[in-house]
C-alpha cells in the first residue's frame, strides 16, 4: 500500500509501520491519522501478519505530538470531533487482535505518547523523551492520554505528568511503567523485531484471545472477568491450533499454526 505520511512494510509474520514526516518530527495531522486507520485496517485483515512494529522516521522523534497548526484552528465542536476521530483510530490499534510494539526513539509527546500507549508494548531507546504537555497549550490530552496513562502508571504518577506537562526520560518512563524496556538506540529495532518474532511463534488465536481477555477484563469486576476468561479458554480448547500445539509438545516438535 502507498501512503504519503507513512510506510507499511510487510515481512510476514511481521509488519512495520514507519511514520514519515521527519521535518515536523512525525507530528500527527488529520491526513496521517487517516492513513494510520487505513494501514491498521489492512493489517487486521491480513492473516499472514501476526505482530506489528510502529516506529518514527528520522531518529529524532517517534511522534512529537499533534500538528499544532491544525489544533490552533479548532473551535469547540471541531475539537470534540478531532478528539473522537483520534480516539477511534487509537482504539482500533489497541484492539487489533494482534500485538503492536511501539519503537520509541526521541520524542513521544502529546499525541505521540498517546499513540505509544495505545500499543500493546513499548520499547524505548535511551534517548527517548515522553510526556503529555497539552496543559501548556491550554488544552488536555484528547487521544486517550487522560485514561490510558493512569491505567499504565497509576493515578498519582499519571496525574503528575498530565497536570505538570513534564517531559521525562526513558529511564524514568521505565521506572514508572510507561515503557517496558530501554536500550541503546542502535539496538532498538533489532530488539523489537526479536521480541516480535518470539511472540509471532505462538498460536495466533491464543494471542488474539489473550489480548481480548486483558482488554475486556481490566474494566470488569474480577469474578466476571474470570468467567469471561474461562469462556475464551474453552473456545480455544475447541480449535485445531490447540490440538496441534498439544500434539507438537507431546511429539517434541515445533507446532505448525493454521489460525483455526
Amino acid at each position: 500500500m502507498e501512503f504519503k505520511n507513512l510506510h507499511l512494510d510487510k515481512r510476514p509474520p511481521l509488519a512495520v509501520i514507519t511514520l514519515d514526516r521527519p521535518k515536523v518530527l512525525n507530528a500527527l495531522n488529520a491526513e496521517t491519522i487517516a492513513e494510520l486507520s487505513e494501514a491498521f485496517e489492512n493489517l487486521a485483515a491480513d492473516s499472514a501478519i501476526r505482530v506489528v512494529l510502529l516506529a518514527g522516521a528520522g531518529g529524532r522523534a517517534f511522534v512529537a505530538g499533534a500538528d499544532i497548526r491544525e489544533l490552533a484552528a479548532l473551535n469547540a465542536e471541531e475539537g470534540r470531533v478531532f478528539a473522537l476521530r483520534g480516539q477511534d483510530v487509537f482504539r482500533r490499534i489497541e484492539t487489533l487482535g494482534k500485538p503492536v510494539i511501539a519503537c520509541i526513539q526521541g520524542f513521544a509527546l502529546g499525541g505521540g505518547c498517546e499513540l505509544a500507549m495505545a500499543c500493546t508494548l513499548r520499547l524505548a531507546a535511551d534517548d527517548a523523551r515522553l510526556g503529555q504537555p497539552e496543559v501548556k497549550l491550554g488544552i488536555m490530552a484528547g487521544y486517550g492520554g487522560s485514561q490510558r496513562l493512569p491505567r499504565l502508571v497509576g493515578r498519582g504518577a499519571g496525574l503528575k505528568l498530565l497536570l505538570t506537562g513534564a517531559i521525562i526520560d526513558a529511564r524514568e518512563a521505565l521506572r514508572i511503567g510507561l515503557v517496558d524496556e530501554v536500550l541503546p538506540a542502535s539496538e532498538l529495532m533489532q530488539r523489537a523485531e526479536a521480541l516480535a518474532q518470539e511472540i509471532a511463534a505462538n498460536a495466533p488465536l491464543a494471542l488474539a484471545e489473550t489480548l481480548r481477555a486483558v482488554d475486556e477484563g481490566i474494566g470488569l469486576p474480577l469474578d466476571l472477568a474470570l468467567l469471561r476468561e474461562a469462556v475464551r479458554f474453552g473456545h480455544l480448547c475447541g480449535t485445531a491450533d490447540k490440538n496441534e500445539g498439544t500434539q507438537a509438545f507431546l511429539e517434541k516438535r515445533s507446532p505448525v499454526w493454521k489460525g483455526e
